[in-house]
């Protein structure tokens, strides 16, 4: 299925759980940078909404995502609701109303009331999402983006894509395509101030880094545009990558 027809759907249904409640809902991730990958990669979306939801509203729209993740991508979906006000007159840390990925889909299906309840709080994902929505995000409904979001700081863009890459070196052998690619965006945003995709960055690595760790990011960059290879690199290299990135961006 297109992941412009499950959008579609997801719109229609939340426009019918949140009537008035909605703003609108945008598209920030691998759809936005238009380096999509059906096996790889996940739908990434913003709901924005006016005021709080009720638990009604969230068990609904849970059970909704649940639903879809049997015929949407391998990786599923990473959605989070979030009030306009945050948008507008953003906050660090950012506050959520809602949030859904891939990982929760075992204790939603157990118990979507309790985790419904507890899925609240603060995210520093967002102020990437949103910087990412204001540079090429989606407008799938609602207004523009323009009109709801407000200016991202610098420093809270950077914190949030250093977050990100938190735990690389232990991570490097199980989820090497991500953690090296996200460590090349994140260096390029460092030294060039490039707001870039995992392909993005792995093609800034190509061009900027040392020619030792050039197969490692091909490699990586390779395995990520294919459906099917997958990547399993020298763990030595990988992990000498790693600790000369991390340096890097922590300089």
């Amino acid at each position: 299925m297109d992941e412009f027809i499950l959008l579609d759907e997801i719109e229609g249904r939340y426009s019918g759980i949140l009537q008035d409640n909605l703003v609108g809902i945008y598209v920030h991730g691998s759809i936005a940078f238009r380096c999509f990958n059906w096996n790889k990669s996940d739908i990434d979306f913003v709901v924005v909404v006016k005021k709080p939801l009720t638990l009604e509203q969230k068990m609904k729209m849970i059970s909704m995502i649940l639903a879809e993740t049997y015929s949407g991508p391998k990786k599923g979906f990473e959605m989070s609701v979030v009030l306009a006000e945050h948008c507008r007159h953003f906050v660090y840390p950012t506050p959520y109303e809602l949030h859904f990925s891939n990982r929760y889909i075992d204790i939603a299906t157990e118990d979507l009331k309790s985790y419904c309840e507890s899925s609240h709080g603060v995210d520093k994902d967002l102020a990437a999402h949103f910087t990412i929505i204001k540079a090429l995000g989606i407008t799938i409904c609602g207004k523009s983006i323009d009109k709801v979001f407000g200016t991202i700081p610098k420093a809270a863009y950077l914190s949030s894509i250093k977050y990100d890459v938190k735990g690389a070196e232990g991570a490097v052998q199980s989820d090497p395509i991500n953690v090296i690619l996200n460590l090349c965006r994140v260096m390029a945003y460092v030294q060039d101030e490039k707001i870039l995709s995992k392909e993005g960055g792995g093609e800034w690595g190509i061009k900027h880094l040392p020619e030792v760790f050039q197969p490692l990011i091909k490699d990586a960059l390779e395995c990520y545009k294919s459906y099917t290879k997958t990547m399993n690199p020298d763990p030595s290299l990988a992990k000498r990558f790693v600790q000369f990135m991390e340096d890097l961006i922590n300089q």
